[in-house]
């Protein structure tokens, strides 16, 4: 270990010198392959976090996909569905509990996670490394690695992916700094530690709240706590699937994370199951032609006869109609927000998106407003009481 770590440059190119240092000990990090950036190092450290806490709230192995400071995705290692393994494109492969969090984790929004900065609670065995190594990704952080998969992650991007070995016992100083315009901020370190105890005050006339949900929220607060501020992040099935993160505006924030949280369903709709792509068609590719596939605008590519480039035969559309009725059937979806919500708005989109249970702070001078819409669709709310703000 050393006590710094010169970098090629900051945030930008012209930002020169850079580096990482610990003012006290040595940093708890090791660069086993690869020259990681100032920005990797953020997204690093953050996801690292976000995964260990995880892994210490639900017992489960841990797996997140970081872009630009918030998670594309995050999830825990539950077995993965049939349907669930074709849309992640994971059908033909070995999945350990590992491996499943990291699918989970890249597959939620694969378009954000494209180039993302993974993190894994736990050792990387072979399995999860064969997925990353399929993937366009800037680098992973994790405890260690066994041999074959530090072999097959040294064997990507020719040899300069970045892989970095985080102590997992390192305690971070309890008061933090950054500096701004020359100025250095201090605070306390958010140690907030997030349960099932913060889900006790439900304040809706629904009240009932099943495990599976109460895990699905705790992952959601979890997740939003490393998320850019303002946040909302819809989860389910031990995953989130919906992250809105950095918005000025909180209902922003919902319809954007449920936007998200909608084309996660809409991918496991049967006409989707049902394309059938060209045979090397890049994952890239792939992935975009989904996502424009469940959208309005995939007519126009229709009409305008580029469909060969993609499909192997003409695509019937999925139209207006038949996504309306599909995410009609989308249920149990869990909520989180960082912050309180200010209007009945949020509600109203969230429970477009099938949204059944929400944990937000609470504090609103409009919360009976909030408490109504929920009550309007049988929605159980809890009050944390702890606003979850990351900048």
């Amino acid at each position: 270990m050393a006590k710094e770590l010169a970098l090629k440059y900051g945030c930008n190119p012209n930002q020169k010198p850079s580096r990482i240092f610990m003012q006290e000990g040595e940093l708890p990090i090791e660069v086993l392959n690869g020259r990681p950036g100032y920005i990797n190092f953020l997204d690093a450290f953050n996801s690292w976090q976000l995964v260990k806490e995880l892994k210490e709230a639900t017992g489960l192995v841990a797996a997140a996909s970081f872009k630009h400071v918030s998670p594309a995705g995050a999830a825990v290692g539950l077995p993965l569905s049939d349907t669930l393994k074709k849309i992640y494109f994971v059908e033909d492969r070995e999945l350990t509990p590992l491996a499943c969090a990291y699918a989970r984790a890249r597959g939620a929004d694969r378009m954000s996670s494209y180039g993302d900065w993974i993190a894994l609670s736990d050792e990387c065995d072979e399995a999860t490394a064969a997925l990353i190594a399929r993937e366009v990704s800037d680098g992973v952080i994790a405890p260690g690695y066994t041999p074959r998969a530090l072999e097959i992650l040294k064997g990507k991007r020719k040899g300069s992916y970045n892989v970095v070995k985080m102590d997992p016992n390192y305690v971070p100083a309890q008061v933090e700094h950054k500096d701004v315009f020359g100025i250095t901020f201090e605070q306390g370190r958010n140690n907030y530690k997030i349960d099932e105890s913060l889900l006790e005050n439900i304040v809706t006339n629904a009240k009932e709240m099943p495990e599976s949900a109460k895990r699905d929220l705790i992952i959601s607060l979890i997740t939003l706590k490393y998320t850019q501020s303002n946040s909302v992040c819809y989860a389910k099935d031990g995953q989130a699937i919906g992250v809105g993160a950095g918005q000025q505006s909180r209902v922003h924030c919902t319809r954007l994370a449920g936007n998200k949280a909608d084309n996660w369903y809409l991918r496991q709709h049967p006409k989707v199951l049902g394309l059938k792509f060209v045979r090397n068609i890049r994952r890239a590719d792939r992935d975009n032609t989904i996502d424009n596939y469940i959208s309005d605008d995939y007519m126009d590519v229709l009409a305008e006869g580029v469909w060969q480039n993609f499909f192997e035969e003409k695509p019937e559309i999925l139209t207006r109609e038949e996504r309306a009725q599909w995410l009609s059937t989308m249920k149990g979806v869990a909520l989180g927000s960082d912050a309180f919500f200010p209007f009945g708005d949020n509600i109203e989109r969230a429970h477009r998106s099938g949204v059944e249970y929400i944990a937000q702070p609470g504090g609103s001078i409009r919360d009976d407003n909030v408490i109504e819409t929920c009550d309007k669709y049988g929605i159980a709310m809890a009050f944390t009481g702890m606003r979850l703000f990351h900048h």
